[in-house]
């Protein structure tokens, strides 16, 4: 039988998959020797017993290392695979925005490489298809990898969506930033969800895929909430009552998502979490504080935005745009967790906002 202090260890090391210093300053870890910061116990054990997703996630920034573990995946090497492991995460949703000359060409480039490097390291990755795969890669000790793309113009036909289905894509962002032909962006004139759009929609209901509105405008969002008759995701965006950044969502789109069974994940890009000063840690707490007032912590998750560290393999540096004081990326799942539960919620609403509130909505999008 283990002690509670043998436990917390294990837990780390099997779930989370970090090295933990010994527990110091009446249960605080640090969870490496050389590193000062100290996390609550109790985060580090609910990061290690939670499924947590991270619904926009990217393994590496560099994208010629991602590129090579695709092409030869056995250049993925374990200290890739620990490093993966450390960040607490068990499901990456790793989506790109595809290249808009030949963006259906590009999706299959992209499918492609992920399912070389799937099928190439099966003792370190799980393609999650399924709900139930949410769970395996967890139980398995292994990296899920929620396949998708931050943009939908690689349907040229509602018919691609099926196609895309059977090459693993489970969610799909209808538009990025710009207006395409399923509806606008959020940098864009807004018209609203197409004839074409709404029959996306339609075929991504069927095929089990889910309807991401993250980068969508507001009109578009809205009706593609009206016309799916599975949840919607807001897979990675910020409060736009916090933040007066058309790619943050107005109180309106949330309260309709979450209406419909959806959630919404919190980023931690500064440009989108705070404005007139630098972004800190309590600022990203904020957008989680404001969306369970809102709607209910039920309806937030993680959609970081970013990879494992974002750091530049060029300088070696955090690249700028991802710089949030008092959060450091590699370990900002167990900060997060931290930083939640000083603000009074509880171990259910954090396994929730850890992952659970996102399998839940898959569950009912892939049923």
């Amino acid at each position: 039988m283990l002690d509670r202090r043998q436990f917390l260890r294990t837990t780390v090391l099997a779930g989370a998959g970090v090295f933990c210093a010994p527990m110091i300053n009446r249960g605080r870890f640090r969870l490496f020797a050389d590193e000062g910061t100290e996390i609550s116990a109790r985060a580090v054990e609910l990061v290690g017993r939670s499924l947590v997703i991270d619904m926009l996630g990217l393994l590496t920034l560099d994208w010629n290392a991602l590129w090579d573990w695709q092409s030869a995946p056995r250049d993925f090497t374990e200290s890739d695979f620990r490093r993966l492991r450390a960040t607490g995460v068990d499901v990456f949703h790793p989506a790109v925005d595809p290249n808009q000359s030949d963006a259906h060409a590009s999706c299959l480039e992209w499918l492609g490489g992920w399912n070389r490097l799937l099928q190439g390291r099966p003792d370190a990755f799980l393609r999650i298809d399924t709900a139930a795969d949410l769970a395996r890669a967890k139980a398995l000790r292994k990296v899920g990898l929620l396949l998708g793309f931050q943009s939908s113009d690689h349907f040229r036909t509602a018919a691609d969506v099926a196609l895309f289905h059977g090459l693993g894509q489970r969610v799909s962002q209808l538009t990025y930033n710009a207006r395409n032909r399923i509806g606008g962006g959020c940098q864009a004139a807004d018209p609203g969800l197409t004839v074409f759009g709404a029959e996306v929609v339609a075929a991504m209901n069927r095929a089990g895929m889910a309807v991401d509105v993250s980068h969508c405008g507001d009109r578009t969002s809205l009706e593609a909430v009206a016309a799916s008759r599975k949840p919607v995701l807001i897979t990675h965006s910020n409060c736009r009552a916090l933040v007066a950044h058309p790619r943050c969502k107005p109180d309106e789109v949330i309260r309709k998502v979450a209406a419909g069974g959806g959630v919404m994940g919190i980023t931690i890009i500064p440009a989108f979490v705070r404005q007139g000063r630098p972004a800190c840690l309590d600022d990203v707490l904020d957008h989680f504080s404001h969306v369970a007032r809102l709607v209910g912590i039920e309806h937030a998750g993680l959609g970081s935005d970013a990879d494992v560290d974002a750091v530049d393999p060029r300088t070696r540096q955090i690249r700028p745009r991802y710089r949030v004081h008092g959060l450091r990326l590699a370990r900002r799942v167990f900060e997060l967790a931290d930083g939640l539960l000083r603000r009074g919620f509880g171990d259910s609403a954090l396994e929730g906002v850890l992952g659970g509130n996102f399998q839940r909505a898959l569950t009912g999008i892939w049923g």
